[in-house]
């Protein structure tokens, strides 16, 4: 038995050998005692196990949303500055991983920083949610106390307290919400992984992947695999598991608490470590990242990239673009045929095709032009992109 150096708490005369009685105390309990005296025994006060563990739950989310936030906002500046240090590098731009259209690869950087700009939106509309105090609702039907919810709330850094004392024991939907914005994290972490290792492949060697991201092979000298985003795509599972466990977990308890309520943890936990560690691992990763801009110009070359700017300028020429569509299709399927590129095919059959087709054709058959033409807002134009750039910088430091 703990006893303080005041003879606290006081030996029992009667029905029990121990004041508290054991059964009915904490080891957290017994510290307090030892430190205060039986003024502890007033703690559990107004409250619940319901409650208070629920509000443990809602405050260590808050706290890691917040260091999810500042590690997202990392990786967007990483996105940034990799998109900054490559603005004059031209990649192919694909649909279903096929050859679309020429593009810059800072427009592609900058499509995950946006991507993870927005998951910071989300968590911090989660975390609104989050952010509201339970503490009070006692089992389910509130207290005899005169508590003060909304000063306690205060203290906490709680935004406010949920309304409804049933409501404040009995749901988890702010862990789902939170699993939710999780996955999409790691979704578009996934998505960013298996363009790595496509990239990494000595087929596109676009990308060059710092040792410490990449492993050999047990058997192969030659191998730089790169494991780590291979891990990032394979720990998405576990996120995406997590998120299904708790659906699962709640659509069968009534009102209010339920036991079945301690299975939220494991998941939760399991998530956050999870999207945590592969956040460390991402910022670093895509910092050190080196884009080979030869390899993705080279590339550019394939596929027939320029098709459609030619389309585009024989419809600015007055010919409707679904003929001017039609028109290219039989040049690009010449091109095939004859192995030859489109700078190849010789004027007189694109007369034949397009009686509007010139020397202008050959001319603006050029990744260069092609990119720059596409000044559109939010297009991947050298001036679009440093304006999306400069805007993406604000909305980081927001």
């Amino acid at each position: 038995m703990l006893r303080a150096s005041n003879g606290w708490p006081p030996k029992s005369n009667g029905a029990v050998d121990c004041w508290p009685p054991k059964t009915f105390i904490s080891p957290s309990k017994k510290v307090l005692y030892k430190e205060i005296g039986p003024v502890a025994g007033k703690m559990h006060t107004a409250r619940s196990r319901n409650d208070q563990t629920v509000t443990a739950i809602r405050l260590y989310l808050r706290d890691h949303i917040d260091g999810l936030d500042q590690r997202l906002a990392a990786l967007g500046n990483a996105f940034l500055k990799q998109a900054e240090a490559n603005a004059s590098a031209i990649m192919p731009g694909y649909t279903h991983l096929q050859p679309g259209q020429p593009i810059l690869v800072a427009h592609h950087l900058l499509a995950y920083g946006w991507m993870f700009q927005r998951d910071r939106d989300r968590l911090a509309d989660v975390r609104r949610r989050v952010n509201r105090l339970p503490l009070g609702a006692a089992a389910l039907a509130g207290t005899t106390f005169p508590i003060d919810r909304h000063r306690v709330a205060q203290q906490l850094g709680f935004e406010g307290v949920i309304e409804n004392s049933m409501d404040a024991v009995s749901d988890r939907d702010f862990l789902v919400e939170f699993l939710a914005a999780a996955s999409l994290v790691m979704a578009h972490l996934s998505r960013f992984a298996e363009e790595l290792i496509l990239w990494t492949n000595p087929l596109f060697a676009f990308v060059h992947l710092a040792d410490e991201f990449t492993t050999g092979s047990s058997i192969m000298p030659q191998k730089r695999n790169p494991d780590m985003a291979e891990l990032l795509r394979g720990k998405t599972g576990r996120v995406f598991g997590a998120l299904t466990a708790l659906l699962t977990l709640l659509k069968g308890t009534p009102l209010a608490y339920n036991r079945d309520f301690q299975e939220d943890k494991p998941p939760l936990f399991d998530a956050v470590e999870t999207l945590e560690a592969c956040l460390d691992v991402s910022i670093p990763m895509v910092r050190t990242l080196k884009v080979n801009s030869d390899k993705t110009r080279d590339a550019c070359r394939y596929g027939f990239l320029l098709a459609t700017d030619v389309a585009d300028g024989l419809a600015r020429r007055g010919m409707p673009f679904r003929q001017a569509h039609g028109a290219v299709a039989q040049a690009v399927r010449y091109a095939v045929d004859q192995k030859i590129s489109l700078e190849e095919v010789p004027l007189s059959l694109w007369r034949k095709w397009a009686p509007l087709a010139g020397r202008w054709i050959h001319e603006s058959l050029s990744v260069d032009k092609a990119v720059s033409a596409r000044r559109s807002w939010g297009g991947t134009a050298p001036g679009a992109v440093r304006r999306q750039a400069a805007l993406l910088r604000r909305a980081l430091r927001g």
